[in-house]
């Protein structure tokens, strides 16, 4: 039997089709796992790239968060102080006034206050009860007297007008108070005018 040459033109194309076909198939399907992994590493890239911008947020935002926390502190710290030291300049105004009725009490001679002078008397016990009364209001708002006559020099607390050598006494104490310091809350408001014993 012979086969003619159409029958076998025919039967190669066939096969040639068909190769051509599992050809075109394997590489469709080579294609399909090429496209998957490049859009797997657009999204990996993209996930990284959100990943890092939460990161930057998460950061700005503690940041953010720390600052209002240390404001917040400040100002309340602010507060405080202004509620204790806001009346300081009040304070300083009314030293001048217990200086002056301190002064007028030491000025009255002792031996004249008797009661053959009474007006005398009188006048000398009614700045003697305001001077008590105003220390006591002092006190009240946190305003102590510095009288520190025998302490150790504080250049925080005092202010050396002079210093002197004095038998007995330790160098670096005070020997003489010329004018009382006063402490407002702790800090001081106005430092005591003192003398301070130097060496021989």
């Amino acid at each position: 039997l012979r086969t003619s040459p159409r029958l076998l033109c025919v039967a190669t194309q066939q096969k040639n089709t068909g190769q051509n076909l599992e050809e075109d198939q394997s590489q469709s399907q080579n294609e399909q796992k090429v496209e998957p992994s490049s859009a797997e590493k657009m999204l990996t890239e993209e996930k990284a790239k959100l990943e890092e911008q939460l990161k930057e947020v998460t950061d700005k935002y503690k940041r953010a968060l720390a600052d209002a926390e240390n404001v917040r502190q400040r100002s309340q710290k602010l507060v405080e102080e202004a509620k204790l030291y806001g009346i300081q300049s009040f304070c300083k105004d009314l030293l001048e006034v217990a200086d002056i009725l301190e002064k007028a009490t030491e000025s009255v001679p002792k031996e004249e206050i008797k009661d053959e002078n009474p007006h005398l008397k009188s006048l000398y016990e009614g700045l003697v009860m305001t001077e008590v009364q105003i220390q006591k209001v002092f006190k009240k708002h946190g305003l102590l007297r510095l009288d520190p006559i025998g302490a150790k020099f504080d250049p925080y607390e005092h202010e050396a007008l002079f210093h002197t050598p004095v038998e007995g006494k330790e160098p670096g104490t005070i020997a003489l108070v010329s004018k009382i310091g006063y402490k407002l809350h702790g800090r001081t408001l106005r430092p005591a005018l003192v003398g301070v014993v130097k060496d021989v």
